[in-house]
């Protein structure tokens, strides 16, 4: 082993390396600039007994041998260590060694061979060794590479190219040259593959059934039709099969058209943006779980009416999830104080503390002060995703039949629509819900309220009351009132059931994971006209909240404030 000195050093030094502490061993000195040099390393094995001096001679022997290569270049200076007592003292003749030993030592400046202990000569103690455990095997070499750092620090990605073969060649070999894979079986399927095509001059064609030859394309022209059939100056951004169709009336084929021009349409930017709206449901029902009367109140807010007494323009509507009751109120103006002292008044003065509120992500509902408002009182609010009102289902429906009511009153009064709010209310109240089997009053109250009708024509509770028997009767109901309750608790489970299998029937499954790029819709968040895009993005999906909910980032790392629906989103595809 030869160790090297800095390279300043050798420059210094005339080009010279200074050859020092020459073993048949690993160097274990680095160059100041971190590098090993590994020049020459000799491992011998004499299949015979040798002496001491045979053994220096031979050493000198494998300092010359490796010197050969560097004398070129370099004057060499270098130094021999033997261990004597491993060489064993054989006769010889003393003149062939000293006459060997002078004409290889010509090649250096100096070379001398020092006794040393066997302690100090480790190295080339286990060299040796290594050279026992392999002295059956006649020709060996033992390569020693000492690197800075780890395979693993040094691994770079790389990308793996592979070379496109035109699927062509082989049918075109056939059909010229008549050449078949050795493969009978291949070479069958390959001239029954052949029979669709045919050479003209040095194109290849494939036969149609009942239209003009296709012109067969390679890869490279194949993406270069899509695109100009797709989006070029006539393209149309059709969809997959009916490219694929326009391609092959045009005169062209490959094996895998169909499923490219699909791809292509489907990764197609403009097509994504543009396309219909998704109404079918991606994940199935979970309906809200009730657990008794005014235990679960839904709030929303109603946006804008007409400008009525004291600029009132907004509604705020609740609904309790067992009875159906709602609870509305016109409202000048939408802030979190406004919320707070709605549902104090109409819910908590009422009915009491409910343990669930359901709302939207309105600013109204999700300010500071009201959360915290609700944590002081224990109040769980539940937030329903953006764009995704099927999860506040029941204040949604009540909103759409106050509204209808309200049209059919006010005809052109629009302005009067906070006047005839009560009695909207009161017909809402009293008219039995298919989901319950009863009117939101009598499972609040155990009785029907007595409405206009039963004055005008009196009814026989009218015409036979009672004031004493009315009391012990009105008590006996109240008592009996948790059977009335289970009875329209069980008509709810029913109903919901019934709701869940025909929701559940339209179901088309579709999930992200974390990393996916998805579209959301635009009408969400804007107005959306005519010429606009149905869809906007790519977003990032950062994290899956609950299945069919996920958080979304866009491009530049800025995070959408609410959770989204899966209802609202579509994969977007590059």
């Amino acid at each position: 082993m030869l160790n090297i000195k800095a390279e300043r050093q050798l420059k210094r030094k005339c080009w010279q390396i200074l050859w020092s502490n020459l073993r048949v061993s690993k160097s274990r000195k680095k160059r100041e600039d971190g590098c090993y040099m590994l020049m020459v390393r000799r491992m011998l094995t004499m299949e015979e007994p040798a002496s001491y001096y045979k053994g220096q001679m031979e050493l000198r022997s494998s300092v010359r041998s490796g010197g050969e290569r560097a004398e070129r270049v370099y004057r060499l200076s270098a130094g021999g260590h033997a261990n004597r007592r491993s060489i064993q003292n054989q006769g010889m003749n003393d003149d062939a060694i000293s006459s060997e030993s002078k004409r290889r030592n010509d090649a250096f400046d100096k070379c001398t061979a020092l006794q040393i202990p066997r302690n100090e000569n480790e190295r080339a103690d286990a060299l040796s060794k290594f050279g026992a455990m392999v002295a059956g095997v006649k020709s060996r070499k033992v390569t020693i590479m000492i690197k800075e750092r780890s395979a693993i620090e040094e691994a770079e990605e790389v990308q793996m190219v592979q070379e496109d073969r035109s699927w062509k060649i082989e049918i075109m070999r056939y059909l010229k040259d008549a050449i078949l894979p050795d493969d009978p079986v291949a070479a069958k399927r390959k001239k029954f593959k052949a029979a669709r095509f045919t050479m003209i001059g040095n194109k290849l064609y494939k036969r149609t059934i009942n239209g003009p030859l296709l012109k067969c394309l390679d890869k490279e022209r194949a993406e270069y039709v899509l695109r100009e059939i797709h989006e070029g100056s006539c393209g149309n951004h059709s969809g997959g099969r009916s490219l694929a169709q326009k391609v092959a009336r045009q005169g062209y084929f490959w094996p895998t058209l169909v499923k490219d021009a699909a791809e292509f349409a489907k990764k197609c930017e403009s097509c994504q943006r543009y396309a219909a709206l998704i109404h079918s449901p991606a994940t199935p029902m979970e309906p809200i779980q009730i657990a008794s009367p005014f235990d679960q109140w839904g709030i929303d807010i109603v946006r804008p009416f007409a400008p009525a007494v004291a600029q009132k323009k907004f509604m705020i509507v609740a609904v309790e999830y067992f009875t159906k009751w709602v609870e509305v109120e016109a409202v000048a103006k939408i802030f979190e104080r406004e919320v707070i002292n709605f549902i104090w008044k109409n819910i908590i003065c009422r009915f009491g503390i409910p343990r669930v509120i359901v709302s939207d992500n309105g600013t109204q509902f999700q300010g500071k002060t009201i959360m915290a408002w609700c944590k002081e009182l224990k109040i769980q609010q539940n937030f329903t995703a953006v764009g995704n009102p099927q999860a506040n289902g029941q204040t949604e429906v009540t909103n759409r039949t106050i509204l209808q009511h309200l049209k059919t009153r006010l005809e052109g009064a629009k302005s009067s629509w906070v006047e005839e709010l009560p009695g909207v209310l009161w017909a809402y109240r009293t008219t039995p819900r298919s989901s319950t089997g009863e009117t939101p009053f009598c499972l609040v109250y155990d009785t029907e309220a007595i409405i206009p009708a039963e004055i005008g024509e009196e009814t026989q509770r009218i015409l036979q009351y009672d004031a004493a028997n009315n009391q012990r009767e009105r008590a006996f109901d109240l008592t009996m009132i948790e059977e009335k309750r289970d009875t329209a608790y069980a008509k709810i489970l029913h109903h919901k059931g019934l709701m869940m299998r025909s929701y559940n029937r339209k179901i088309r499954p579709r999930h992200f994971q974390v990393g996916d790029l998805v579209l959301k819709k635009v009408e969400v968040s804007k107005h959306v006209r005519k010429l606009d895009p149905g869809w906007e993005g790519p977003f990032k999906v950062t994290k899956v909240k609950k299945p069919g909910t996920y958080k979304l980032q866009d491009l530049d790392g800025k995070y959408l404030p609410r959770p989204w629906n899966i209802h609202n989103l579509k994969r977007f595809y590059t």
